[in-house]
């Protein structure tokens, strides 16, 4: 059952990229799943689907713990692209259990929640200190003043990252990100290659810094992680430090702009949130829901399953539909209503299952910080230009987000 040529899904079109929304209630009126053929994936756009097939152990970030490329009916990735495959095929988010299991438990023992409270002053002095600087300008662009430096910043003191090393952090994740989008083009995938010799060879050295002089930080605490004997490997290690830069910051930037621009567009919720910050921890959940950060999330089916009658065999892969889960009217009351007092919210933005975000306490506290300072110290902060959208589908951001204080 292949998409129709007439429907309005089309992750490369500037108007469906500018709001996807109403292509997502298209396409959850027509059926549970949809064979589309230019990516050659499965969309799944309901949310009790989604939430069910990733915590279905029969499909797979990855299918190589159980067989070959050809057994799987897929060709090898090209050789050239081969360091970005080796940084992100050893990171938790495209691990299956048991090196998922067993990854997570070290880094867990290092990133626990003691560790992300204990950097929660911190994370509200920078914000501060960054909105004031925001403030004192008499305005600017959010995402480059705000919304980066913040989680970057965060991540990298968590990492052991010295400041005078930070400035390729971003440009780093931006590119290795590119290749998360659907069919990214060869020149993404030379960068992302670039990207992740650079980003390894700087990881390498520092871990055996760290391995001479351990800190208090968490590559200290990677280094020193073990269980039973296991311990991570220096690949491992490596890959962990990007995914928890990669993860940590992408989604909060784009949250904190995609929020700021929503809110902007709903004067009235605005002014609610002004008048009452105690809003801030359900508003940050909303906005979530409201404008996904990570709009698709892939699995491969390693095992025939059936949604609604349909069989998708295994070698398949299958996308599934965050932004549209989180705007199914089976499960939030008028889901195209921004409520920043809404109370039942099972939003997926942060995934569920095992591969459930391990930052999503980390992202929480840089959130509410930021948004917090914004409302205190700039109450008549207001867009300045119409924000342009990133050419992007799966990470969904701005460009920038230009504001003055009125």
């Amino acid at each position: 059952m292949a998409l129709r040529s007439d429907l309005a899904f089309d992750p490369w079109d500037p108007a469906f990229l500018a709001d996807p929304y109403p292509a997502y209630a298209e396409l959850r009126a027509r059926g549970r799943v949809h064979r589309y053929e230019p990516t050659d994936q499965w969309l799944v756009p309901h949310h009790a689907d989604v939430s069910a097939l990733l915590r279905d152990r029969r499909l797979g970030r990855t299918y190589q713990h159980r067989f070959t490329h050809e057994d799987f009916g897929r060709t090898a990735p090209p050789p050239e692209h081969e360091p970005f495959h080796t940084l992100n095929d050893h990171g938790m988010l495209d691990l299956e259990p048991p090196d998922h299991t067993r990854i997570r438990r070290l880094v867990s023992k290092a990133f626990t929640p003691r560790t992300v409270e204990r950097l929660k002053p911190y994370v509200q002095r920078l914000a501060g200190e960054l909105v004031s600087r925001l403030v004192e300008a008499g305005g600017g662009d959010l995402l480059a003043d705000v919304a980066e430096p913040l989680p970057v910043a965060v991540i990298a003191e968590m990492l052991g990252i010295p400041e005078a090393d930070r400035a390729p952090l971003r440009p780093w994740s931006a590119d290795i990100c590119g290749m998360y989008e659907l069919n990214p083009p060869e020149e993404t995938a030379r960068r992302a290659v670039r990207a992740s010799v650079e980003f390894s060879a700087y990881l390498r050295e520092l871990i055996a810094e760290r391995r001479r002089n351990p800190g208090e930080d968490l590559i200290s605490g990677l280094i020193a992680a073990h269980d039973e004997g296991d311990r991570l490997t220096e690949q491992e290690m490596i890959s962990t430090c990007v995914l928890l830069l990669n993860a940590g910051h992408e989604a909060t930037v784009n949250a904190t702009v995609n929020g700021w621009s929503v809110l902007f567009r709903h004067p009235e919720q605005l002014a609610a949130l002004r008048a009452d910050h105690s809003l801030v921890p359900s508003a940050i959940e909303e906005l979530m829901r409201y404008d996904t950060p990570l709009q698709l999330f892939e699995r491969w089916v390693l095992e025939d399953i059936e949604i609604d009658g349909v069989t998708i065999p295994r070698g398949a892969e299958i996308a599934m539909l965050f932004g549209s889960a989180n705007h199914d009217p089976a499960v939030f009351d008028a889901p195209e209503k921004l409520d920043l007092t809404r109370r039942d919210n099972p939003h997926i933005s942060f995934s569920a299952g095992i591969h459930y975000c391990i930052g999503a306490p980390l992202a929480r506290i840089e959130l509410a910080a930021s948004m917090t300072s914004l409302l205190e110290q700039a109450p008549t902060l207001r867009l300045a230009a119409e924000p342009r959208r990133k050419p992007n589908f799966v990470i969904r951001g701005l460009e920038g987000l230009s504001v003055e204080i009125g």
